[in-house]
């Protein structure tokens, strides 16, 4: 997949592509005092980041994980994390309100107006999940995080998106926090949340096409 994505002047201005870069962060990030690292699942997700940050350097690993409701499971996957160097850590820390150096965050997205399905879809494919419920043949989409305060501030955005996304309310989960999307709005919320994303290659393939193909199924299902 050849889409490329535009670079902007700086990380800290509000477009598209900083939109969904910081949600990768927010997601699945750290901001250090000079550096901001990311990781994701999927290669080219992790080199179209890199380009929307100026060319950030990518590694790529094997890692072994807990699975995220049950930390007696665990799987291998790819594993590449991006890396940008330099003072915009602590820049962004201070304009968006992400933790810094482990430090508590308030995650002001506000700069982001206008631009919040970059910013969910950024949010969904660094901590969220999505899978086919079987059982009820159903599509479950729902976010997993350490910080409460970040699953609070996602629940308020989904709130305000013009399709009806409700939520329920914060659960423990084995790695934190959880908080699921309710199934009979997924079908709905998932498909506007990559809307216009192949024009503009604000998106993880792996990611939408597991979406897409557990919708399928869910419909298929349904005609049963």
């Amino acid at each position: 997949m050849s889409i490329q994505v535009d670079t902007p002047d700086t990380l800290l201005a509000a477009h598209p592509e900083t939109a969904y870069f910081w949600g990768h962060v927010a997601g699945s990030g750290e901001l250090r005092e000079s550096c901001i690292s990311l990781t994701t699942g999927d290669e080219i997700a992790a080199d179209r980041l890199a380009a929307i940050a100026g060319g950030a350097q990518v590694d790529h690993r094997i890692a072994e994980r807990d699975y995220a409701h049950d930390t007696t499971v665990t799987r291998r996957q790819d594993e590449y994390t991006v890396q940008v160097f330099g003072d915009v850590s602590r820049r962004a820390a201070a304009a968006f309100g992400l933790p810094l150096d482990g430090e508590a965050g308030g995650y002001r997205f506000d700069a982001f107006a206008g631009h919040e399905r970059q910013l969910l879809r950024g949010l969904i494919e660094a901590c969220g999940t999505v899978c086919f419920k079987s059982s009820t043949g159903t599509v479950g989409l729902s976010f997993v995080h350490e910080d409460e305060r970040l699953l609070e501030r996602i629940q308020t955005l989904l709130g305000d998106l013009p399709v009806d996304a409700p939520t329920n309310d914060l659960d423990k989960a084995s790695s934190g926090y959880w908080f699921g999307v309710d199934d009979a709005a997924v079908p709905t919320v998932g498909p506007w949340l990559y809307e216009e994303s192949e024009e503009s290659g604000l998106f993880a393939p792996s990611r939408r096409r597991k979406l897409r193909k557990s919708l399928e199924q869910a419909e298929t299902k349904s005609r049963w």
